[in-house]
């Protein structure tokens, strides 16, 4: 292990979309270094495994079926994690929707699933978590985030959008709430292996090429390497980082030559 593993002995984390890809690597990332964890996800056949993990490690582990785009389910999320497992200190903000399509085809729906998810999700996840933060004199937020953000891809516009959204207001719950000690960062990957979108972008042997191409380190990333940016992040050795984005992408960040996957 690269972390001690009690460094979050005691505390709490919630993750939404926690049960599958990224997020799942993530909660159990978190359990295995000591903390508690609660997972959302709208599908309910997500949790089961999660729920079996965690709880294989010793800890308490707590699965909710909820949409982060409701502000009221967020509201019930929060209040039940305090409830049933007593504190909220960690809140990983990684439910996400997206799919290839260009914009000119793009759907009123689809455009607006995505951006509520992303962004409306974190956003509403954030403020549900707020009061119990407060209350016990700090936390941390983690919101994930996505290079292409900034690197202006094909066919994500509705995703890249609310992401690009997701760093704004990264940055800025960093500071309204510095007062209260909640630091808010975020942990930007680039492309990740054994996720359902890197497994769907580069089905294509070309397009499998062309991404590589624009990774200076030559590979795709690993999900563990993005739950342990998280841990980074909610540790004590980074009491002192709030606003700042973590990117993890293998420098394909700067060294972006777009590419046009077949859709």
């Amino acid at each position: 292990m690269i972390f001690r593993e009690d460094l979050l002995q005691g505390q709490v984390a919630l993750v939404t979309g926690g049960g599958t890809g990224i997020g799942f690597v993530i909660s159990r990332e978190l359990a295995r270094h000591g903390a508690d964890v609660a997972i959302t996800s709208r599908n309910p056949e997500h949790h089961t495994q999660i729920v079996q993990e965690v709880e294989a490690l010793g800890r308490r582990a707590l699965a909710i079926q909820a949409d982060v785009r409701d502000p009221e389910q967020t509201q019930r999320v929060a209040e039940r994690v305090r409830e049933e497992l007593g504190r909220i200190d960690i809140l990983v903000n990684n439910a996400a929707g997206n799919f290839l399509c260009a914009a000119e085809q793009l759907s009123p729906n689809g455009w607006r699933a995505v951006v509520e998810i992303v962004l409306h999700g974190t956003f509403f996840m954030s403020k549900a978590v707020l009061p119990a933060m407060k209350e016990q004199g700090g936390g941390a937020i983690v919101n994930i985030g996505a290079n292409y953000a900034w690197l202006a891809a094909p066919y994500v516009s509705h995703s890249g959008a609310a992401k690009a959204g997701v760093l704004n207001l990264t940055r800025t719950l960093a500071v309204e709430w510095a007062p209260y000690n909640i630091r808010v960062n975020a942990v930007t990957p680039g492309p990740i292996a054994d996720t359902e979108g890197v497994r769907r972008l580069m089905s294509d042997p070309k397009t499998h090429k062309a991404v590589l191409d624009t990774v200076p380190l030559k590979r795709l990333g690993k999900r563990e390497e993005i739950a342990w940016a998280v841990l980074f992040l909610v540790s004590p050795a980074a009491a002192y980082i709030t606003g700042h984005n973590l990117v993890v992408d293998g420098g394909m960040w700067f060294n972006h030559r777009m590419f046009r996957p077949e859709v």
